[in-house]
């Protein structure tokens, strides 16, 4: 039959609590990169500030 489990040792907490750390860490890098690529996208190349860019652009392409 199955016996009790032992108590959980306190380098299983400390495991616990950087990986729970390098998780949110990692949620939030995720959440950057994902925001600056909506911005990215969202942004209009001929709008005042895009202006420039996307002249450049259109001279190259020609």
């Amino acid at each position: 039959m199955a016996g009790q489990l032992r108590a959980t040792h306190e380098l299983h907490n400390r495991r616990l609590s950087r990986n729970v750390g390098l998780g949110i860490v990692l949620v939030l890098f995720v959440g950057l990169v994902y925001g600056l690529t909506i911005a990215k996208v969202g942004t209009d190349p001929n709008d005042e500030l895009g202006a420039p860019w996307a002249q450049a652009q259109e001279k190259a392409a020609k």
